[in-house]
């Protein structure tokens, strides 16, 4: 079943290789999607793809890379048909 969402992680988010690690975590569960920073320091990022490893990688995202500090994640659903093939990461 496909399923999506669009993230939102605030936190130091920013300047830790939050990006890199969530295109690298997103591509090893077989997810589609973006992620970008935002003007306020926050992570956003639309993922896309069978439940299970979608509900993985949002619990992922709680902990993100070694040096970040996550303080909130919030998910809310989106449309799936919004996903282009492969995980990007957007300026």
């Amino acid at each position: 079943m496909r399923a999506a969402c669009h993230v939102r992680v605030t936190g130091r988010v920013q300047g830790v290789s939050f990006r890199a690690w969530t295109r690298g975590r997103a591509e090893a569960l077989g997810l589609s999607g973006w992620v970008r920073n935002e003007p306020d320091g926050a992570v956003t990022a639309y993922i896309a793809g069978e439940k299970a490893p979608l509900d993985e990688m949002i619990e992922a995202l709680h902990k993100g890379p070694i040096m970040a500090r996550v303080d909130s994640v919030e998910a809310t659903p989106a449309p799936a048909d919004e996903a282009e093939a492969g995980f990007v990461i957007k300026a």
